[in-house]
């Protein structure tokens, strides 16, 4: 069988690269196989297809920022409360995306509640969503940052392109009255238009520690809670205290098969 160059040539002008890298082989196989004009062309559509989502998570991910380790598959979801695993699947699914609400999960530090939105995030990545991933602190310095530079608008415009927005920590930020505006901005901005994923280890009734007015904070709650599921980590014991105390117990464990 012989190649075209001039077809290679169209194929890559159409940005088909599953194209320009399979047609051989599969042109190959059809004539051996003797398989139909429609089956061949729906092969290469396939290929083209996989890797062009392929491609795509990749990007999304990339821009994620999201910790590349902190999926459902290094969760140890057994530790959590049966409704939150009940839960699980559907929120991977993505449908509160198309519905702008949020995701809200309450624990005490260490009782992974960090990781496992991030393994939702990253089951939302695999379905074709963008998600944008900072830590709390993080987000509002650049939010800063871009109000001091009168640009304030246009970052809010590059982060509504993500369809969830994952603010990890939020009860750790300096809690000046700037920071307080542009992270109530933010929150004000997305409400009933885009998801966002928060973390904390402050109840409610702490948030004033947050946003330092009662009105701003009862503001915001309101906006977060309207449209929102909430997740207790009501673990007894932290992640990172049982890892620890599992690694000390297999040192002893290891010291004392010496003897």
């Amino acid at each position: 069988m012989t190649t075209s160059p001039a077809l290679k040539i169209l194929l890559k002008s159409f940005r088909l690269p599953a194209f320009v890298n399979n047609y051989e082989d599969l042109a190959r196989k059809a004539e051996k196989e003797a398989i139909s004009y429609e089956r061949y062309l729906h092969e290469l559509a396939q290929l083209e297809a996989y890797e062009r989502r392929e491609r795509k998570i990749a990007l999304l991910l990339k821009r994620s920022g999201l910790p590349r380790e902190k999926t459902l598959q290094t969760f140890e979801q057994d530790r959590l409360p049966r409704k939150i695993v009940s839960l699980l699947p559907t929120l991977c699914e993505g449908g509160f995306l198309a519905r702008a609400e949020n995701i809200l999960a309450f624990g005490n530090p260490g009782t992974g509640k960090t990781h496992l939105l991030c393994g939702i995030a990253h089951e939302l990545i695999k379905q074709g969503h963008a998600v944008f991933f900072s830590s709390a602190a993080m987000l509002v310095q650049r939010l800063l940052i871009a109000k001091r530079d009168l640009r304030l608008s246009q970052e809010l415009k590059k982060l509504d392109k993500f369809a969830a927005v994952l603010i990890d920590d939020i009860g750790y930020i300096q809690q000046d009255r700037e920071e307080m505006e542009v992270l109530f901005t933010l929150l004000a901005e997305r409400y009933e238009r885009r998801s966002v994923m928060i973390t904390t280890n402050l109840v409610f009734s702490r948030w004033e520690q947050i946003f330092k007015d009662p009105m701003t904070t009862a503001a915001a709650v309101d906006r977060l809670v309207h449209h929102s599921v909430i997740l207790e980590l009501n673990l007894k014991r932290s992640y990172r205290a049982e890892k620890a105390l599992a690694n000390v117990r297999t040192g002893i464990d290891a010291e004392g098969g010496k003897e």
